[in-house]
């Protein structure tokens, strides 16, 4: 249903890294790129997710209550998908952990302070 989700950044360069690092863990590469984009993906794969400097030259700010949520194949992937966030110039936002009802999942942003979480659900095929 969701095409592809787009997340502003202030510094193309360092939100790449973080990225390139996340999506090799989730095994898809770049799919798009020019001079102020990236997506990350498969065509006629699943949602992308592109960064982006804000098309009006203002500065890139966070969206309270916006997030994006990564489906991981097990418990084990969501523990390195939060590492290499924290690796790559993310921040915690809750450690991996179960959240009840077979929901496991951990919580970080990404260097411009977007939020995303890499989750797993019991009887759920992402």
């Amino acid at each position: 249903m969701i095409g592809y989700v787009t997340l502003g950044t202030n510094d193309r360069e360092k939100g790449a890294r973080f990225y390139d690092a996340i999506f090799a863990e989730l095994g898809v590469g770049r799919m798009m790129e020019n001079d102020t984009f990236i997506a990350w993906g498969e065509p006629g794969g699943g949602a992308g997710i592109g960064l982006t400097a804000p098309f009006d030259g203002q500065p890139a700010t966070v969206g309270n209550g916006v997030m994006v949520a990564l489906a991981a194949k097990d418990e084990a992937q969501v523990a390195r998908l939060h590492g290499i966030a924290l690796e790559n110039g993310g921040s915690c936002e809750g450690p991996p952990g179960d959240r009840g009802g077979g929901f496991h999942a951990g919580y970080f942003r990404d260097p411009d302070g977007n939020k995303l979480n890499a989750f797993v659900m019991a009887d759920w095929q992402g």
